[in-house]
């Protein structure tokens, strides 16, 4: 299986794909920002900034289930794809 990483882009919160302009989020200017979805980052700052890795292991688990990816599939690849985006390294970067 090709690793998918390198593919893209991706929302650096969450892993969503962003395809279309209206996927992206938005900066305080309400300018496009390439790197986090309108799910996760709006005017300039994190839809949910408590959140922590697992919590949204968690939420993107429940949401790829909704759309018929068998859980253990889901939460397997939450596993190891949230660690490797931008919010969720150490030091976290914005």
């Amino acid at each position: 299986m090709p690793d998918t990483r390198e593919l893209g882009p991706f929302c650096q919160s969450c892993g969503m794909p962003l395809t279309k302009p209206t996927d992206f989020g938005t900066s305080k200017a309400g300018l496009r920002v390439n790197d986090y979805c309108r799910f996760c980052w709006v005017d300039g700052a994190f839809t949910n900034p408590t959140m922590t890795m697992q919590e949204m292991q968690d939420f993107c688990t429940r949401e790829l289930v909704k759309r018929r990816m068998p859980e253990a599939k889901a939460r397997a690849l939450m596993a190891d794809t949230l660690p490797h985006l931008k919010r969720w390294r150490s030091p976290a970067l914005v």
